[in-house]
């Protein structure tokens, strides 16, 4: 009876907050465990980024929601995983976040992950060779064309579309 009590308190210590169950303790798993939020802060909602889309337009978008605690660097840091989803959340939670001792670090980390992204954008002669499916009406196509154009890095400007488009 005796052993099967000593079991029960130790999973109940476990419960309660990592007790015996080493790096599950908030300090361990929060990158900045001592972070404060302004009294009456909300933070706001975020675009989510997945894994899939450029992740130097979602740095941009993820900072410029940060009205008002985005130059505190610990805030920045803090709030980050809260615009992450699917893949990319993923990706933060198994990382050491020890190693990011600053913004730039763990940014550095996070475009060095995701750049495949912007590196395998299509090019121009991408854009060139983009026909029109059989089964989509030339609006439909033309929506695909576009968004497709907005990928090409360097991006195109309005006049070579415009070319393009009048040439597809």
């Amino acid at each position: 009876m005796a052993e099967e009590l000593k079991k029960l308190t130790s999973r109940v210590q476990g419960v309660e907050g990592g007790k015996g169950f080493e790096g599950l303790n908030y300090e361990d798993l929060c990158i900045q465990p001592d972070v404060k939020l302004p009294e009456g802060y909300k933070p706001p909602k975020f675009e989510m980024f997945d894994g899939t889309c450029d992740p130097k337009v979602h740095l941009r978008t993820y900072c410029d929601k940060l009205v008002g605690v985005g130059k505190y660097e610990r805030i920045r840091m803090n709030l980050f995983m809260r615009s992450l989803t699917g893949y990319a959340l993923l990706w933060y939670i198994i990382q050491n976040t020890k190693k990011w001792v600053s913004w730039v670090s763990m940014v550095l980390y996070f475009m060095d992950r995701f750049k495949f992204n912007t590196e395998n954008a299509p090019d121009v002669f991408y854009i060139q060779n983009l026909k029109k499916k059989p089964t989509e009406t030339f609006r439909e196509y033309a929506t695909r064309w576009r968004l497709e154009v907005a990928k090409v890095r360097p991006a195109l400007e309005e006049e070579k579309m415009n070319k393009f488009f009048v040439r597809a």
